[in-house]
């Protein structure tokens, strides 16, 4: 499974598998294993601050020694999350660039193109997968290897 299936199984705006992060070092696990840990993850977090903060507080991102995972939540309650090498900074104002200028788009205001993604499908759209791909290789050029 490609990171593209990942994104789209997750439903989540993640450009890269953890073990694609340079400098993070792991066992590997499946694309499929990874993105239920990512979204358990999330969903306890969430829970976690809403109970001790209250329904308006959400958390930005968490920091492992070998990750750090980026979450943004839309007022329709779309998810939105990356996960970066720790040295990244907040990555809060991608996730609403990727969100707001591709997402609403080219999924939003595409009539042929779902907006909701039961099963955990995701988002099948070529058109946002590319912008998305120009979009973070843009801030992140490739490195040769």
């Amino acid at each position: 499974m490609t990171s593209k299936a990942l994104q789209r199984q997750t439903g989540a705006a993640a450009l890269n598998n953890a073990a694609d992060v340079p400098g993070v070092n792991r066992k590997a696990l499946s694309n499929e294993d990874d993105a239920k840990l990512i979204f358990g993850s999330v969903f306890s977090l969430r829970r976690m601050v809403r109970q001790l903060g209250g329904e308006d507080d959400s958390f930005l991102s968490y920091r492992t020694g070998e990750y750090k995972l980026h979450y943004f939540e839309t007022p329709t309650s779309l998810k939105f999350v990356m996960l970066t090498d720790t040295r990244i900074g907040n990555m809060r104002t991608v996730l609403h660039q990727i969100w707001a200028n591709l997402y609403v788009e080219y999924v939003v205001k595409n009539p042929i193109s779902p907006v909701e993604h039961p099963g955990g499908i995701g988002v099948a759209n070529e058109l946002f997968e590319g912008g998305l791909e120009a979009f973070m290789n843009s801030l992140f050029p490739p490195q040769d290897r």
